[in-house]
């Protein structure tokens, strides 16, 4: 009980951190949200478009359900877009889907961190969930090659999170670049959908943060940083 607490009072700037990104990234989502484009385009009509002009036609467009669960999935060559995304017309749901077809160019291009943080895809997933229980395992039995273990694969996570910040910032630079010379939207509609896509990297840089604090944490808690078992 007290490592529960002495956990969650370690994490707290980081769990503030993230708390604000996501209240950022809806409260920004749904201000332009209400802000309808020029061209009266729907986030999948723009997304479409934007590929088309970069010579893209092998991407499907599909709706998801979900708030804001929009993604790139590159295994079937699929864009997947919110409710709030794929119908509306707004400046909101046109920056985010072309962010999302932005990771579709990223992919046709070979975009180095993009295969880097899809190969990762898989341990990651096998990491993130094994660390915790090896890592307090070792910690609770004293046995050090656990915790090491432990830490190096929570290590996965914590490359993953920041692997995932290229990624993400360039998928948002492309989308404010084509969006514009694509005629998808103007000068000064492309600043406002680009508000959006600022807010939602801000939700990375709390994962990123998160990820690395609780690394930090592991390695405190064990004594391999800092030279501390208690």
């Amino acid at each position: 009980m007290f490592m529960y607490f002495d956990y969650m009072l370690f994490m707290l700037p980081a769990m503030l951190l993230a708390g604000l990104a996501t209240l950022f990234t809806k409260t920004t989502f749904n201000r332009y949200s209400r802000v309808a484009s020029r061209r009266g385009m729907s986030g999948a009509q723009a997304a479409q478009a934007l590929m088309n002009s970069q010579g893209i036609h092998d991407v499907t467009i599909e709706p998801v359900r979900g708030f804001l669960s929009d993604h790139y999935d590159p295994r079937s060559r699929t864009l997947r877009l919110s409710p709030d995304v794929y119908q509306s017309r707004s400046l909101s749901a046109i920056g985010v889907a072309c962010h999302e077809a932005g990771h579709a160019l990223q992919h046709a291009s070979r975009y180095a961190p993009l295969m880097l943080r899809s190969s990762l895809v898989p341990m990651t997933q096998v990491g993130t969930n094994l660390s915790y229980f090896l890592f307090m395992g070792g910690l609770f039995l004293r046995i050090a090659p656990l915790m090491k273990i432990g830490a190096l694969l929570f290590g996965l996570a914590v490359l993953f999170s920041l692997v995932t910040l290229p990624v993400e910032w360039d998928a948002s630079a492309r989308a404010k670049r084509l969006m514009v010379s694509c005629g998808i939207v103007s000068e000064q509609e492309s600043s406002s959908a680009g508000r959006v896509l600022n807010a939602a990297f801000m939700t990375y840089v709390a994962a990123a943060v998160t990820s690395l604090m609780t690394l930090l944490y592991y390695l405190l808690r064990s004594g391999l940083l800092g030279g501390s078992d208690d």
